[in-house]
């Protein structure tokens, strides 16, 4: 987990937490900033009247993309507005309190031209525009549409316990107040907020929405204002939230974030995916894992990984001109990760400024870079310009038809979209008209077109590896035949047309983006209403191979009323079809380990490697090769440390533990498992606990928890105790769990990753959580929280370092480096005491 940081230099030895206040994410002038009781005109606002020339677009880029522009930008949407720009809005915060401003922006909109670059364009709501019906509610989590002609953003309101819609004319509004879209209650049985919008292949439009441990889906009403379908749950666990859902390859994806999103620097969110072959799930993780199981999940999509992004989360995704994906989401930086409350309030925020990182999909699952997690450092930026085609912002200057004057090609404006074309056939011709590009784009080719058809017989089109109308591949959408239509034509001779029906109602005389790839011999083409992965019409088919070649670009047309805007081809990504390697532990540390073989009870007896904290625990023996643990009415949470804690000593630097647990606990709040423990305020746990759902009558959740206790480091000085949990993979009554640490010697850290696994070969990788050094480290276990279950550890293994850095991966095979399997201890075995269940105590 060795890294460069793209931070700014600090003194060396100190942790990163301790950076100078000059490490601040944005650094503004005091002396021009505005005061948020100002009128709306004076506040900054959309560049949108006064474009300048698009800058080329920057190579790289560096995490946080919203640096130099906003403090922060929580629960990111974005979109790319037909003007062909991005758009991207943000819960509402103190977006520039570093900038003089205590107030809060309400659901704060960015723009920009390469979706690196930002520029703030205003805000969907000022205090004097909010509806009356919004007053004293707090507005997050905005989620972005473009549908039948206009954007429609839906907000959170949690005060209300529903979500809002507003819709408008262009990116920036103005905006239409539509009012709720939930009924009061919902159906959903917890909180009605972090809502996502998605339109499946037949038209019907669905509302995912819910936190507090549960989402839910529901059917909408035509024009998409109203929830008013059957509600049906699709995922549940600890604080499962930010639903975000994609259709791919016949899946549909549900992205979502768990455990605590705002908790500064103890903030355990990760984003994690379930795939279904409906948009009403059952959704299962990339172990096969129902989403609605009463437990933790795997399918781990970014997580921290001992950078500097803690608690990334709350995605949306956005795809580049090559086709590329972009995860879009927040992270908290941990040289800064708190804001002060707004002005009048004392809500604790954290700072979450917008990152966005390559998604990639290997083997038919998403996983940001490789699964190497967050960029903090310079990292190739996304393909925001073509090769070939344009914006036909400043008209017809780089387009032609046989080399002439475009015939029958004239151009219009519009506020959202500015320039376009449109196509009048001349008097009695039938011929398709074409107006080609004079760039040409390479054989392995992403194009795209929004079109649109104004009159009942026309077609509007996209032609890629054009060289002339005797060669290129065209797709249409063809308003007489109700359908996408791809057309093939090599030499002259035409291939057979290939038809997708759309749905019934398609709005064909609004904009809809059709985007086509050329990968090898195989054409993808989708139709959509705003790039955002929810598809309304797919099709594939096989191209001739004397078909694929480098050509041109074109917006067609037949007949009368066919328009298009932002057409353009470049380049095809290049696909990550393997995950970054994951390191496996390295040999076996003898004198660090433990088989439990023996009949003495560690830590009783003269010359044991092992001692207790407040032991030994009551009940705990050694049976059949195991240290059988019950587990005790005591905590080792913030000031109530009452827990027995079994240690020994860890060796230096680079290591992994692991043991193999069995334990079926019955009630909330039992757990057991590893810690690394410097003392009880200052450790690293990763246990099976159970922890009650919210809102569940009762339920209990079976939870992977790996969690850290330590000083929360933006207090002065930092002494205050902070708890927080991350949530890895599901649990077994048996199951195998790992700590790996790594010693940061450049910024004094220690780095722990947790992995956890079913069989003891494959593993589900979590996040990372740090804590500056201040101490040594103990390995240790724990079996406590409440009584009623036991814990049996088959051993406790320590390994060296391995040669490779440590990656998060879906689930692995791995073998031990010492060569021996790794449960060799039978996996089953009966708790050798089984006391009395007793009621117990919710989780702190």
């Amino acid at each position: 987990m060795r890294r460069t940081r793209s931070t700014p230099a600090r003194p060396r030895g100190l942790p990163r937490w301790a950076a100078p206040a000059a490490a601040l994410i944005c650094l503004f002038t005091l002396a021009t900033a505005p005061s948020y009781g100002v009128e709306a005109a004076q506040r900054p606002q959309d560049q949108h009247a006064a474009e300048a020339p698009r800058a080329a677009a920057p190579a790289t880029y560096t995490n946080p993309v919203t640096a130099g522009t906003v403090d922060t930008f929580p629960d990111p949407a974005m979109i790319r507005g037909k003007d062909g720009y991005w758009y991207a809005y943000g819960t509402q915060n103190p977006v520039f309190q570093t900038q003089g401003e205590d107030g809060e922006r309400i659901l704060p909109i960015l723009r920009s031209s390469d979706m690196v670059s930002w520029s703030y364009a205003g805000e969907v709501f000022t205090p004097q525009t909010r509806p009356a019906w919004l007053q004293g509610s707090r507005l997050w989590a905005p989620d972005i549409h473009y549908a039948f002609g206009q954007y429609y953003l839906y907000y959170s309101v949690p005060g209300r316990g529903t979500v809002g819609l507003v819709t408008g004319p262009t990116p920036t509004g103005p905006w239409t107040d539509k009012g709720a879209v939930l009924p009061t209650p919902s159906g959903c049985p917890t909180g009605s907020i972090d809502q996502a919008q998605f339109t499946d292949t037949d038209g019907t439009p669905y509302l995912y929405w819910g936190s507090y441990d549960t989402i839910c889906v529901a059917k909408m009403n035509g024009d998409r204002t109203r929830v008013e379908g059957a509600v049906t749950q699709v995922a549940r666990g600890r604080r499962v939230e930010g639903g975000f859902v994609v259709r791919r390859d016949g899946y549909y994806y549900l992205f979502y974030s768990d455990a605590g999103c705002c908790d500064g620097a103890y903030s355990g969110y990760q984003v994690k995916a379930g795939r279904s072959t409906s948009p009403t799930g059952p959704f299962t993780d990339d172990e096969g894992t129902d989403l609605m199981a009463l437990g933790s999940k795997g399918g781990v999509v970014v997580g921290a990984n001992g950078d500097r992004w803690i608690g990334p989360g709350h995605n949306a995704i956005q795809t580049d001109l090559s086709g590329q994906d972009w995860l879009v989401y927040h992270g908290i930086p941990s040289e800064s990760p708190d804001l002060a409350p707004a002005s009048g309030g004392t809500l604790k925020l954290s700072r979450r400024p917008m990152l966005i990182d390559r998604l990639d999909w290997i083997d038919g699952w998403p996983v940001v870079r490789a699964g190497t997690g967050p960029s903090d450092t310079p990292t190739a930026a996304p393909a925001t310009t073509w090769s070939a085609g344009g914006t036909f912002e400043t008209g017809l200057t780089g387009w032609r038809t046989k080399g002439a004057t475009p015939a029958g090609w004239t151009t219009a404006g519009e506020t959202d979209g500015h320039g376009y074309v449109r196509y009048a056939p001349a008097p009695g011709s039938t011929a398709p008209g074409y107006l080609v590009s004079n760039g040409t784009a390479p054989a392995a080719v992403r194009a795209e077109a929004d079109l649109r058809v104004t009159a009942a017989g026309g077609a509007a089109g996209l032609t890629l590896a054009h060289t002339d109308a005797d060669n290129r591949v065209a797709v249409w959408l063809d308003r007489a035949k109700n359908a996408l239509v791809t057309e093939v034509r090599v030499k002259g001779v035409a291939q057979a047309d290939q038809l997708s029906a759309l749905p019934t109602g398609f709005s064909w005389n609004t904009w809809h983006t059709v985007s086509a790839e050329i990968r090898g011999t195989r054409l993808t083409v989708e139709v959509t209403g705003d790039r955002l992965r929810d598809p309304v019409a797919e099709q594939t088919r096989t191209l001739p191979a004397a078909a694929v070649h480098a050509g041109s670009v074109s917006a067609a047309a037949k007949g009368a009323g066919a328009e298009a805007d932002n057409v353009g081809a470049t380049a095809l990504f290049t696909p990550v079809t393997e995950r970054a390697p994951v390191a496996r532990p390295g040999a076996l540390l003898p004198a660090y380990s433990d088989e439990f073989d023996t009949t003495a009870l560690p830590g009783t007896t003269s010359g044991s490697a092992w001692s207790w904290v407040r032991g030994p625990a009551a009940g705990t023996t050694m049976v059949n090769g195991a240290l059988s643990w019950p587990t005790s009415d005591t905590e080792l949470y913030l000031g109530d440390n009452t827990a027995p804690v079994l240690l020994r000593p860890a060796p230096t630097g680079d290591y992994t533990v692991e043991t193999e647990l069995h334990f079926t606990p019955t009630t909330n709040a039992q757990q057991a498992g590893l810690v690394l423990y410097e003392n009880d305020d200052r450790w690293f746990k990763l246990t099976h606990s159970v922890l009650p759902l919210n809102n569940g009558n009762g339920a209990m959740l079976h939870v992977t928890e790996f969690g850290k206790e330590g000083e929360r480091p933006t207090t002065t000085p930092p002494t205050a105790v902070a708890n927080a949990p991350m949530f890895g993979g599901p649990t077994a009554d048996t199951l195998w769990l790992r700590l790996t640490h790594h010693l940061d010697t450049a910024n004094q850290e220690h780095e722990v990753r947790a992995s956890s696994s079913r069989d003891g070969v494959h593993w589900t990788l979590s996040g990372v959580w740090t804590l500056p050094v201040k101490g040594d480290l103990r390995i240790g276990l724990i079996s406590d929280n409440h009584t009623g279950a036991v814990a049996d550890f088959a051993y406790v293994r320590t390994y060296g370092p391995a040669a490779t850095t440590l990656a998060p991966a879906r689930p692995e095979a791995s073998k031990p480096a010492h060569g021996k399997p790794s449960h060799g201890k039978p996996a089953h075995r009966k708790p050798a005491v089984k006391p009395a269940v007793k009621p117990g105590r919710a989780k702190k």
